[in-house]
């Protein structure tokens, strides 16, 4: 049975649906034109093979299997908009649910087979019947079709039971957790407590989605464009002398990443005053107030699923105090100490601590370390960690944490390498609660973060579009206002 389900998911009918009269099925059935898709290759498909070909290499000889994900139930009858598998896309640019990536053995290398559904046409009643049918989510790409678009051999569902069962215990990897009929089917082997098969596909995954290619580059930078935009879209509608609520800039925001992109790459954080000291605010119910801070952490995800993360601090009537002035500047310092030390060869935690360190030294101007500035940051105290908690930033490309399954000595305690993206994002937060603070710094938030890729010499700023120093900040808040509020167009 398992592999009945694994094998071709059923049509979606409701329980509500009618009984339909067999006149008007009849009527149904005849009387359609079928127009075939104008389709070609699409120029990104070469990338995804020389993935394929590079996930081949790591495990000769073993079947890997690879799936895109199931929707998800929203409520009821209605699903979660869906989004396909990061990994699964990176290898296929496929974006349909329930396929699977299939790479078996043949040769020196392996043949890749998409198991994907079926075109509900008009040869069957599912066409109107089901809710997945064609006249309820219009016309779907034939076997061939996707095929061709994207370079790689295609085959139905219902013969991915027949595959899977084959798969040989001890010689097969699967990607857990994207499909529970996939996991089923397929049990896992593990016989190493050390090196756990699957996990190991899951790690060289990531760890081969670390340097980017070119093409990767450029959606990455249309994401941060996208990005920038947004962030002009929503300063040019926030007053700056009246209160308007977190969800009207989100929802602004929003606008743009659904127009210039596939939409937003995360829950955005849009935090007033105090909810600025929240780090994942995302509720968004509070309210601007004029001569408080604004921080808004918001990121366009692209048309092919790249997306930017970039978190911008304002104060909302245009000028900061002079005390937000003092904190917001310590952030920058920080932010543009860690750009400066990135450059390939540099340890990722090592930039961590250069961040670190000029956050701890604001701290103790502002009179806050209980200890030295060495203490501080010594690994047996890291109290200055009180008013950061996070670190400095994280890789970003195909997913906004991106690449988080690599290993530690890849990643976090590595060296960076050219063709790294990652976000450069330190903070300060003051809670409303924290009584070792003066009251005047209480619910004070600060964030900058942008996205940069390592170059062979340092590294680019992908989102220098929007300013970074308090002064540029509050130059580019005018410009924006005196513009006015504009449509994506």
């Amino acid at each position: 049975m398992a592999e009945q389900k694994a094998a071709q998911p059923a049509a979606k009918t409701e329980s509500h649906d009618p009984a339909f009269p067999e006149a008007f099925l009849q009527f149904m059935r005849s009387g359609w034109r079928e127009d075939p898709l104008a389709v070609s290759p699409l120029p990104e498909a070469p990338n995804y093979a020389k993935r394929r070909n590079a996930l081949s290499e790591a495990f000769p000889g073993e079947t890997l299997i690879i799936p895109s994900g199931n929707e998800k139930v929203r409520a009821n009858d209605t699903d979660y908009p869906f989004r396909p598998g990061s990994d699964f896309v990176y290898l296929t640019g496929d974006r349909d649910p329930d396929s699977v990536l299939v790479l078996r053995p043949s040769g020196s290398g392996h043949d890749a087979v998409l198991y994907t559904h079926q075109r509900n046409s008009k040869d069957t009643d599912a066409f109107f019947r089901s809710r997945n049918g064609e006249l309820w989510v219009g016309r779907t790409h034939t076997l061939a079709e996707k095929s061709t678009e994207l370079g790689v051999e295609t085959a139905s569902l219902g013969e991915l039971g027949a595959a899977l069962a084959g798969s040989a215990p001890g010689r097969t990897r699967v990607l857990r957790g994207l499909d529970p009929n996939v996991d089923r089917t397929v049990l896992a082997y593990e016989p190493d407590r050390e090196k756990p098969r699957d996990r190991e596909l899951a790690w060289v995954l990531s760890e081969l989605k670390l340097i980017k290619d070119e093409w990767e580059i450029a959606q990455l930078q249309a994401a941060t464009d996208a990005t920038v935009r947004g962030f002009e879209d929503v300063t040019r509608v926030l007053p700056a002398d009246r209160g308007v609520k977190e969800r009207l800039l989100e929802g602004v925001f929003g606008l743009r990443a659904r127009h210039d992109g596939n939409d937003v790459g995360y829950g955005s954080i849009v935090g007033a005053g105090a909810h600025a000291t929240i780090l994942h605010w995302v509720r968004n119910t509070g309210t601007t107030t004029p001569g408080e801070l604004l921080l808004m952490d918001m990121g366009v995800e692209g048309h092919n699923f790249y997306t930017a993360d970039v978190t911008r601090t304002v104060p909302v009537n245009g000028r900061f105090t002079p005390l937000q002035r003092q904190v917001y500047d310590i952030v920058h310092a920080s932010q543009q100490a860690g750009m400066d030390a990135i450059r390939p060869g540099v340890l990722f935690k090592d930039v961590h601590k250069t961040c670190m360190r000029v956050l701890a030294e604001g701290l103790a101007d502002l009179g806050l370390l209980p200890v030295s500035v060495d203490e501080a940051m010594d690994e047996k105290s890291t109290v200055y960690r009180r008013w950061t908690l996070h670190g400095f930033g994280h890789m970003l490309g195909i997913d906004v944490h991106d690449c988080n399954n690599a290993r530690n000595e890849t990643y976090r305690d590595g060296p960076l390498q050219e063709g790294y993206v990652l976000t450069v994002e330190p903070g300060l937060y003051f809670q409303p609660e924290d009584d070792l603070v003066p009251a005047e710094l209480r619910g004070v938030g600060v964030r900058i973060e942008d996205d940069v890729l390592v170059t062979a010499d340092g590294c680019r700023n992908l989102s220098a579009g929007l300013p970074r120093s308090s002064a540029e900040v509050e130059t580019w808040m005018a410009a924006q206002r005196e513009a006015g509020p504009r449509l994506p167009g």
